[in-house]
């Protein structure tokens, strides 16, 4: 099993201090965020959670998979959730190039583009895949007015050796307000966001917490 961290080390963050792991704030809100879609029933299950406990997210969206299921993406915006970039093809951007990792990312602004039936869309937000990413490829997209959006809250769904429980453990031992929570709408960690989505939207709700958008 590959290494990560489940809750962001300090040190980390403060090493990559440009990249925004959390944010900080007084009025106890956190941020789910959904890597990798939009994928088929996936996407659309997970909508329906959100909506159940009143909850918005964001969604850093592949942008093949924008092409592919571009009525899904829209349902994403359309129930007032914010969307981001998350390459075209899911990039490993320790084994790419900078000129063609940007490149990827702007194929995925086109997707966006094309296919968002709101008028104009360009986040400015983005999330790196496996969160790997080169110095001189987070420059570039900075200088392209781009964030770059990492995270406190690691669920580790899509790990098949990490159970549902454990998942469901990893949000409700570690987050704080101003955690930025990663979950995936894909098929490969569906087995543990079926469990640990509706649980974990429960129990901020119970705690008092929020949900707020990226953008």
């Amino acid at each position: 099993m590959s290494f990560y961290w489940i809750k962001t080390n300090f040190i980390v963050k403060k090493i990559f201090s440009k990249y925004i792991w959390d944010v900080p704030n007084n009025e106890k809100k956190v941020y789910l965020t959904f890597d990798d879609g939009p994928t088929p029933e996936i996407t659309e299950w997970t909508l329906s959670q959100l909506e159940k406990f009143e909850a918005k997210a964001t969604f850093f969206c592949i942008g093949d998979n924008i092409n592919k299921f571009p009525e899904i993406f829209n349902s994403v915006l359309s129930k007032g959730h914010s969307v981001g970039n998350h390459t075209f093809n899911h990039l490993k951007g320790w084994e790419t190039s900078a000129k063609e990792y940007v490149e990827n990312v702007l194929l995925c602004q086109e997707a966006i583009s094309k296919h968002s039936k709101i008028e104009n869309l360009k986040p400015e937000i983005f999330r790196p895949p496996y969160g790997r990413i080169k110095c001189r490829q987070a420059k570039e997209l900075r200088n392209l007015a781009y964030k770059i959006i990492m995270w406190d809250i690691l669920t580790a769904d899509f790990d098949a050796d990490v159970t549902p429980e454990k998942c469901l453990q990893n949000v409700l031992k570690n987050v704080t307000t101003g955690s930025i929570i990663v979950f995936h709408d894909s098929k490969k960690a569906f087995r543990n966001l079926e469990y640990a989505l509706p649980k974990t939207l429960e129990f901020l709700k119970e705690k008092g917490f929020s949900f707020a958008i990226l953008e």
